[in-house]
């Protein structure tokens, strides 16, 4: 089948103790640590790192600052992964290292990495629900969650410059097997990998117009998880980046947050799941980027005043 997730991501950064405590504070799990670089987990498996000094098998950041340097996709089989390495040296150079990750470039400069996907079942049990004729949870209250602990990065969203845009969209599809979903012809692309059955695992955004990470989604079992998690995050001191909502492509439950590795991440819940029946949407204008979004009577006290 082909890749089935994201296996890790690579940050490049400057002031690794902040990093360090962003993610904890997120719900990550801190695996390793040295002066230079840190490691952490999702309850999947996913591994996120952090580096002061990124090594020489990644390429030159793609903008200044603090930012990802690459992602390594997980692919279902050996054969499978020799395919998609031979494939994408016919195309760039690709480099083996000793952790058994295939590395490369893609159009844009991001690192690229390929290696054998070790998913790690995870308990799911997200709260139950009570509406009319349909009752979940008899007898018992539901105690605060305080914070959130992420399953799993779910998406990557990578800002891209408008040229040679169809080159950077082609590398993912035809050269590693990804398939458009939507497609936002004003705004970027929307992709599923093989293996996946989320609407989304990668998102090229060039309305931009610049290089540069956007965000890591990283989803978590339901709502309360989204809200909480980031009230966690917000009083630990770290800044939203956008107000809690629902987006239109995809229908997750969204909160995103201010990054110091670089960009945003996000917490996610209830993404549309779509199979290969599926077919692609082509949007000649921008959809709303949320079916809602939260609101104060402030908001509607400044629009009337506008």
């Amino acid at each position: 089948m082909g890749i089935q997730r994201i296996e890790s991501a690579t940050y490049g950064i400057a002031e690794l103790d902040t990093c360090v405590r962003f993610f904890d504070d997120f719900g990550l799990f801190l695996v390793e640590r040295t002066d230079e670089h840190a490691v952490f987990e999702t309850l999947a498996g996913q591994t996120l790192h952090l580096d002061t000094e990124p090594g020489p098998l990644l390429p030159p950041p793609v903008e200044d600052g603090p930012t990802l340097r690459e992602i390594v996709w997980g692919v279902d089989t050996p054969a499978e992964l020799e395919r998609l390495v031979a494939a994408a040296g016919r195309y760039g150079t690709v480099r083996e290292s000793a952790d058994g990750v295939f590395h490369t470039v893609d159009r844009s400069g991001f690192g690229v990495g390929l290696t054998l996907a070790r998913p790690r079942k995870t308990a799911v049990a997200p709260r139950p629900v009570n509406a009319p004729g349909s009752v979940r949870r008899w007898n018992t209250a539901l105690e605060p969650l305080t914070r959130a602990y992420p399953l799993r990065m779910c998406h990557v969203a990578l800002n891209i410059a408008q040229a040679g845009k169809e080159e950077a969209v082609a590398f993912y599809t035809d050269v590693l097997g990804f398939r458009p979903t939507d497609v936002v012809e004003p705004m970027g692309v929307f992709m599923q990998a093989p293996g996946d059955d989320d609407q989304h695992t990668l998102l090229l955004c060039h309305r931009p117009d610049r290089v540069g990470v956007n965000h890591i989604a990283y989803e978590v079992p339901g709502f309360d998880d989204v809200i909480e998690g980031g009230n966690h995050m917000i009083e630990k001191g770290w800044r939203e980046a956008r107000r809690l909502g629902r987006h239109t492509v995809g229908s997750n439950v969204f909160r995103f947050l201010h990054a110091p590795c670089g960009g945003r991440v996000e917490y996610a819940a209830d993404m549309d799941r779509v199979d290969d029946s599926y077919e692609t949407r082509v949007h000649e204008t921008t959809p709303p980027h949320h079916i809602w979004a939260l609101r104060t009577n402030r908001d509607q006290e400044a629009t009337t005043a506008s």
